[in-house]
């Protein structure tokens, strides 16, 4: 059987970056992510409309990504995973926050969304590939042959870490870990890697 390692982008390999746009555009409340609220759809349409309210469209936010860094650390894992397996990262995010980020990253394969985008440069809607993304590619990996091992750190990534052949959070909040104690967490990147290690 062959393994392919799924792991999420934000909070796992790179900062969060609707956390970052908070910090530099001073509206606090963009802090909220899928750590707070389980529901996606409606956690973007929230953060849509909060930009709007203060004209902010995607060069602003891009502007803010360039000058994100990946996690220390998280290159290098990157690499030493991708040197012993598939590595492909499943996120919630979107193509135009994506790109400089993979640059920063060596160019891993990324599945992620996409942004309806304005002449003006306002966000004005959101284009889901898929309807449950990242459980809906563990499963059509495992449908060609693969057995999947995931790691993400939030309540979009669980269905994925629970779907596959072995599954971790890294780096999760208190309460996801308490309601998931089935499930190895872990904080450093050494242990993920030896845990990924030892699945394979």
């Amino acid at each position: 059987m062959m393994e392919i390692v799924c792991l999420d982008l934000e909070g796992v390999l790179v900062p969060e970056i609707w956390i970052a746009f908070a910090g530099a555009s001073g509206i606090s409340e963009l802090t909220r992510t899928t750590r707070d609220e389980p529901d996606y759809d409606k956690l973007m349409r929230w953060r849509l409309g909060i930009l709007k309210e203060h004209g902010l469209g995607l060069k602003e936010i891009q502007k803010t990504i360039e000058g994100i860094d990946p996690l220390p650390g998280a290159k290098e894992f990157l690499d030493e995973l991708r040197s012993i397996t598939q590595v492909m990262i499943l996120s919630d995010t979107f193509t135009q926050f994506a790109s400089p980020l993979m640059k920063k990253l060596g160019w891993p394969t990324i599945l992620c969304n996409t942004l309806v985008v304005a002449e003006s440069g306002e966000i004005t809607d959101f284009k889901m590939r898929i309807k449950d993304s990242k459980l809906t590619t563990v499963k059509a990996l495992q449908s060609i042959g693969y057995d999947t091992i995931a790691a993400g750190d939030s309540y979009n990534d669980l269905a994925m870490i629970q779907a596959g052949k072995a599954g971790f959070l890294f780096r999760s909040t208190e309460k996801i870990k308490a309601d998931h104690p089935e499930l190895q967490a872990f904080e450093e990147y050494d242990e993920l890697l030896a845990a990924i290690k030892g699945a394979l």
